[in-house]
């Protein structure tokens, strides 16, 4: 690592933190040539993650977006660090089936899961907007659907 002082890279690890989210490590470093003190993160690198949309188009997936959708669904309803928690566990799932693509279907499956787990309101909120509710009896098939607990079932 090159000192950002300096430009050496002849450095030595102070410590070692796990990162507040618990996917980094910060490292304070001093650098052995001037004695400067800074902090780097190391981070695992996976492979994009992109999704399909129903036009066609791939975009590549973005956890803020996913989390977004589920803070205006939970407006008010969950904590935001409880979301944040979720988020990562809808990208964690859509990654483990060891694609590097996924339909956006999936993305809206997933998050549904989280909510549903998370908070029934937030979950039929969202699933009101994702599956394009026309009137009250979407809400009302909906709703029974939640009270049966069965999984969210694709449109």
């Amino acid at each position: 690592m090159r000192c950002p002082t300096c430009g050496t890279d002849d450095d030595r690890v102070v410590d070692s933190r796990p990162g507040p989210d618990g996917l980094a490590i910060r490292r304070r470093r001093e650098c052995r040539s001037c004695g400067a003190r800074f902090t780097t993160f190391e981070r695992i690198e996976l492979p994009e993650l992109t999704v399909r949309k129903r036009s066609g188009d791939v975009l590549p997936f973005s956890r803020a977006k996913v989390l977004d959708g589920m803070l205006r669904a939970a407006k008010g309803r969950v904590a935001t660090a409880e979301l944040e928690r979720a988020a990562i566990q809808v990208e964690t799932a859509l990654r483990s089936n060891g694609s590097r693509e996924v339909s956006s279907e999936q993305v809206g499956l997933q998050v549904l899961s989280e909510l549903r787990e998370l908070d029934p309101v937030a979950y039929v909120r969202f699933a009101s907007v994702y599956k394009d509710f026309q009137g009250p009896e979407d809400f009302e098939k909906e709703l029974s659907t939640l009270r049966k607990e069965a999984p969210p079932k694709e449109r």
